[in-house]
């Protein structure tokens, strides 16, 4: 049965920790509903209803264009070793772009991945737990190399470039904000 809460206690925090991906939510009025994976450790609990979570560069920018229009994300996590569980958070959430005021404070509460685009910040209303039973137990899970490699390998110039080229819009025409991550730049 699942139980609410209103936000992380300590179990939930270490819950969290050992978790090597957690998958974020978001939509915005007549777009596509996106659920993404995260991964790479880019993700850190502020408090008991606050989040940050690092968003690197990806062939999507989907979050960043739907919180603008409707700031409401799920974030979950779930278990796929010996303990079942399934962790969810519910709330607000925008989307902070490197010429932001708050970037430099929030950017080292996190590590320095290369590819770093935005920072997402969450206030948390509600966490939610369920049992998890269904949910395949899995071993050894470890980070892909890929992105972080391909990142490093476009270097600051190659990233801006795709920033612009890939990441402006949503696949429903949504602007992302990434250009004021390349004007800052720039």
């Amino acid at each position: 049965m699942a139980k609410q809460f209103p936000g992380f206690d300590d179990g939930h925090r270490a819950f969290v920790a050992e978790q090597a991906v957690f998958f974020v939510a978001s939509t915005a009025p007549g777009a596509r509903i996106n659920l993404s994976p995260k991964g790479m450790d880019s993700l850190r609990l502020l408090g008991p209803n606050r989040l940050i979570w690092l968003n690197v560069t990806g062939s999507g920018n989907e979050t960043a264009a739907h919180l603008p229009l409707d700031p409401r994300m799920t974030v979950m996590w779930c278990s796929f070793g010996p303990r079942p569980l399934i962790l969810r958070a519910y709330g607000t959430a925008r989307m902070l772009h490197r010429g932001d005021g708050e970037w430099a404070a929030l950017a080292a509460q996190l590590p320095d991945l290369p590819g770093a685009r935005q920072i997402c910040d969450m206030a948390v209303d509600l966490v939610q737990s369920s049992c998890g039973f269904a949910v395949p137990m899995m071993e050894s899970p470890r980070e892909r190399p890929v992105l972080h490699d391909w990142a490093v390998q476009k270097g600051e110039a190659g990233l801006r470039e795709y920033w612009d080229s890939r990441n402006r819009q949503s696949i429903d025409g949504l602007p992302t904000g990434i250009g004021a991550n390349l004007e800052e730049r720039e």
